[in-house]
């Protein structure tokens, strides 16, 4: 895997992880550290060329479903999309809203 796929997957697990914690302060964390990652990547963006979004999201939908956060993810019972609900200039834009994200996160994934 190459540097820019594991940041974006970085990036991307912890607005899942965001999405799935039904605690407000981890999910909060979770936000932070996003928001971090995404500032990082904004500041040295990888090449568009360098990466598949929906490789990208696969990876950083494994990274997110550990199973040491599983009693903790109750938010939603998520079917999280296959396809990255994310374009690498939206995730790179200054006026990203984190909570906006992880809402886009939420809505995308089937709630059974």
């Amino acid at each position: 895997m190459n540097a820019s796929v594991e940041r974006v997957r970085d990036a991307l697990a912890e607005l899942i992880k965001a999405a799935l914690l039904s605690d407000d302060g981890l999910s909060r964390a979770c936000r932070d550290a996003g928001r971090a990652k995404l500032r990082a990547l904004a500041d040295d963006p990888p090449e568009p060329e360098s990466l598949r979004m929906d490789g990208a999201w696969t990876l950083a939908i494994r990274k997110a479903e550990t199973p040491e956060l599983a009693p903790q993810e109750g938010r939603v019972n998520l079917t999280l999309p296959r396809a990255c609900p994310f374009t690498l200039d939206e995730l790179l834009a200054p006026g990203l809203d984190m909570d906006q994200a992880v809402a886009r996160i939420r809505t995308s994934a089937s709630t059974g």
